[in-house]
């Protein structure tokens, strides 16, 4: 009898509960009634029916010849399209702007409808809540059950420890919280639940490092979750597992982003050499199947008629020996011809996935100073503030530099460009401010920026190039390279998303000639193979720039130096 019991206590993923009430109510009485058979661990599921989610099997979301298009529109974001993932997974969701991911976890969250199916045993729950206005005016714990049902507070309060942050935030007003103190409230709220499948879409956008690194730290400890995230770092520490959207199949594989990043390079370069391969092939094929075409079209004209003098050994004899000489060389043509649709067949499909982005183009103006801004004991004062924002900075840029701004949320990097692009008269809005020290641009300099913000884009794209004076073709063909879909030229920016506006905001500047390109967290919303794009195009013009960026691989790459607020 101890063996038997052995098999289910040394079972994976057993519920000790379960198997404490199967043997006191159900196996101890007919044990003492002298029944001998074996316990084993089926006679868990014939007793007490198939466990949930944290009993002894794991869950699995199976998706079968799913089908989705939004109303009005003639292309389906999803096409008879099929995966399975685990519920116990880590899951990373990569893909680029516009290609259905926050699509498809409001699929999973049951917003639309659709064709196909989607199985799954567990409950979805999203972040970001929604939080209304009224809220924001009301401390967190007197809504924090009308954003997650069945919500206890200690719990919250559990994973709020966790995130470096005291029971306090919950009875401060929402809207007094920082972004990044929202955000890590939300994020404890989120896992505070049991069984849920958690479905985190960007969690890191305009969070400073400091933050970023407890909601990484916070992510990496925690399992049972899809994370759509553009920020490689974030994605290679909490991440065992990707589901990607290729541009024409979505893929599940093991590893985090860089492992996945690094197969698919190296499929790319093989389905390259295959392609080209293929290509010589069929060039090969067709060259010999119309030199064999050729001559079984000459060697038939020779059928019916011959010169004795020249041909004297021929004769009415020979026509049937020159028949089957040419039925037998179309007969190689024939089979040249299935051949060649083999390799064609072959080669369809093997560049479908292929990521070749095109290769932006920018046009950096040369200024005659070699410096550019002057930052000399330089302090800063909001009137009517009774702080500085930040006191004594010190700091220069010189043509060819690129500086990237480094702080907390709050420390002053926006109060900072502001002033500067104030000064350089790039400015629309007049900033008041109490200064001291010296904070001078040299004269006639032309800046190109990117603002964080982007709620003010309205209205259509034609308007918007007329506006600021933009080229509209070549705006919509940096759109295009950035794969912008062209149905989108039609809309309204407010319509787009906030990765497209952000997108429109970069091709907008990248056609802008400037001595001084000044950008303030440009890569929010922007998917990973666009800022590969941005990347690249930065070392190969390498423009004269200042930026606030808090993707720490792109800061990594692109900067010269760091000036810390």
């Amino acid at each position: 009898m101890e063996n038997d019991f052995h098999t289910v206590f040394m079972s994976p993923k057993v519920d000790y509960v379960l198997i404490t009430s199967l043997f006191v109510c159900k196996i101890l009485p007919s044990r003492i009634c002298g029944d001998t058979a074996p316990l084993r661990l089926e006679h868990v599921t014939e007793l007490f029916g198939e466990p949930q989610k944290g009993g002894m099997y794991m869950s699995r979301i199976n998706v079968t010849d799913l089908t989705f298009s939004y109303e009005g529109s003639f292309d389906a974001v999803f096409e008879n399209v099929s995966f399975s993932i685990d519920t116990d997974w880590k899951l990373g969701f990569i893909g680029r702007n516009g290609k259905g991911k926050t699509t498809f976890l409001n699929l999973l969250l049951g917003k639309y409808s659709y064709q196909g199916s989607i199985a799954a045993d567990t409950a979805f729950d999203y972040f970001p809540y929604p939080v209304t206005e009224t809220q924001k005016q009301l401390p967190a714990a007197a809504f924090i059950g009308e954003l997650k049902g069945n919500c206890e507070e200690w719990r919250v309060i559990c994973e709020l420890s966790q995130l470096g942050e005291s029971a306090e935030l919950l009875y401060r007003p929402f809207e007094t919280l920082s972004f990044g103190e929202q955000t890590r409230l939300l994020l404890a709220l989120l896992f505070s639940g049991e069984n849920d499948f958690l479905l985190v879409d960007e969690p890191t956008n305009h969070l400073d490092f400091e933050a970023r690194e407890t909601v990484k730290s916070y992510l990496s400890s925690k399992k049972g979750f899809i994370l759509v995230s553009h920020d490689r770092d974030l994605l290679d520490a909490c991440v065992n597992h990707v589901l990607v959207l290729n541009r024409q199949t979505i893929e599940v594989q093991s590893g985090n982003f860089s492992s996945w990043w690094e197969n698919k390079r190296k499929k790319d370069q093989f389905d390259l050499a295959e392609n080209e391969k293929h290509l010589k092939e069929i060039q090969r094929l067709k060259k010999a199947a119309k030199r064999t075409a050729d001559w079984a079209d000459k060697n038939e004209s020779t059928k019916i008629g011959f010169n004795p003098v020249k041909e004297h050994d021929r004769s009415i004899a020979t026509r049937a020996y020159i028949g089957a000489k040419t039925k037998k060389m179309q007969s190689r043509v024939t089979q040249m011809a299935k051949r060649i649709d083999r390799e064609i067949a072959e080669k369809e499909g093997l560049l479908q996935d292929l990521e070749k982005p095109a290769d932006l183009k920018l046009t950096p103006l040369s200024h005659h100073r070699d410096i550019l801004v002057m930052i000399r004991d330089y302090t800063v004062q909001y009137t009517g503030s009774a702080h500085p924002v930040f006191t004594g900075l010190t700091c220069s840029v010189h043509r060819g530099d690129r500086i990237a701004l480094h702080g907390k949320n709050g420390c002053g990097k926006s109060t900072l460009i502001k002033a500067i692009l104030q000064k350089a008269g790039a400015c629309k809005d007049t900033l008041l401010l109490l200064e001291t020290g010296v904070c001078q641009t040299a004269s006639g300099l032309i800046v190109s920026c990117i603002s964080q913000d982007t709620s003010w884009l309205k209205g259509s794209l034609s308007a918007f190039c007329t506006e600021r004076n933009l080229d509209y073709t070549l705006l919509c063909s940096i759109l295009r390279q950035l794969d912008f879909e062209r149905a989108q030229f039609c809309k309204n920016m407010e319509d787009y998303s906030e990765g497209q506006k952000k997108k429109t905001l970069i091709a907008a500047s990248l056609l802008t000639p400037a001595h001084l390109y000044i950008w303030d967290e440009p890569l929010n919303y922007i998917d990973v193979f666009s800022r590969m794009q941005i990347e690249k195009l930065i070392m190969e013009y390498r423009p004269t720039l200042l930026f606030v960026e808090h993707d720490v691989r792109f800061r990594e790459k692109i900067a010269t130096a760091v000036v810390n607020l």
